[in-house]
């Protein structure tokens, strides 16, 4: 579905990622941990148009998507999330995800005024799709709440629906367990799993906790310092003596303990 080519991405003399080749299987769950620092987000960055590369490609379904722009990367069903979520705040939760179908008809000023009809019964289809999204994330109880006032949790699940109302092919998660309680986030990873399952979508996930990361991705990716380390399953991650020293690396034992699990 994606594979990266020798990617580069410098601000000035700083690095942040440094010839990172990897490929992500269509269908797969991936999961991609490294260091504070290691270039994750910004290799999610560069491959969802957010920034250009300095060098190297960008490939899915096998066509060199390199550089596009986000709403370009976003028609041909690539899509990213964001750490910190990005909502209509004064909008309600259903109406953040009716906003997401392009090309809606009630967007052209003619069409509102001589196709009423039309427009009327595209948005009573688009109200219906996202009644179905809210349902199947559990949080249709807060369909009519403002966006804004909603848990940091639901937040994140309201931009895993956003993703449910396109034609999405793969999914680019940045850090989706942050902030969120358990509880939520095992709701989090049951849709990531279902949307995987029943749907056919691709995810690549940055995420810190490795409980999260161990029930739903395989293969992992290790980054660090802007180069992939290793890949494999998490218990092969874990084993791996360079994942262990670049953890070690940044000073912090027990972030090792608690993300890698092994020292």
């Amino acid at each position: 579905m994606i594979r990266v080519e020798d990617l580069h991405k410098h601000f000035g003399g700083f690095h942040a990622v440094d010839g990172a080749s990897l490929h992500i299987a269509e269908g797969s769950i991936t999961g991609l941990i490294g260091p504070n620092g290691a270039g994750k987000t910004t290799l999610f960055n560069v491959i969802a148009g957010v920034l250009p590369p300095t060098s190297g490609r960008v490939l899915m379904a096998g066509e060199d998507i390199t550089g596009l722009a986000p709403h370009d990367l976003f028609a041909k069903g690539l899509l990213r999330t964001f750490q910190i979520a990005h909502e209509f705040h004064s909008m309600t939760v259903r109406e953040n995800l009716m906003m997401v179908p392009p090309h809606q008809s009630g967007e052209d000023l003619w069409s509102a005024w001589f196709r009423s009809r039309q427009v009327r019964e595209e948005e009573a289809a688009i109200r219906r799709r996202a009644d179905e999204v809210l349902e199947f994330l559990t949080i249709d109880h807060i369909a009519d709440q403002k966006a804004g006032q909603i848990s940091g949790g639901q937040k994140k699940l309201l931009e895993l629906g956003r993703t449910m109302m396109t034609d999405a092919k793969v999914v680019f998660l940045d850090e989706v367990g942050a902030g969120v309680n358990r509880t939520l986030l095992n709701t989090i990873a049951d849709a990531i799993m279902r949307l995987n399952k029943e749907r056919g979508y691709t995810f690549v996930v940055i995420e810190h906790d490795m409980d999260f990361i161990g029930r739903i991705c395989d293969p992992v990716i290790c980054m660090a310092e802007g180069k992939v380390l290793a890949e494999g399953t998490l218990d092969e991650i874990k084993a791996n003596e360079q994942v262990i020293e670049a953890y070690l690396g940044t000073g912090l034992k027990n972030k090792v303990v608690k993300e890698v699990g092994h020292v």
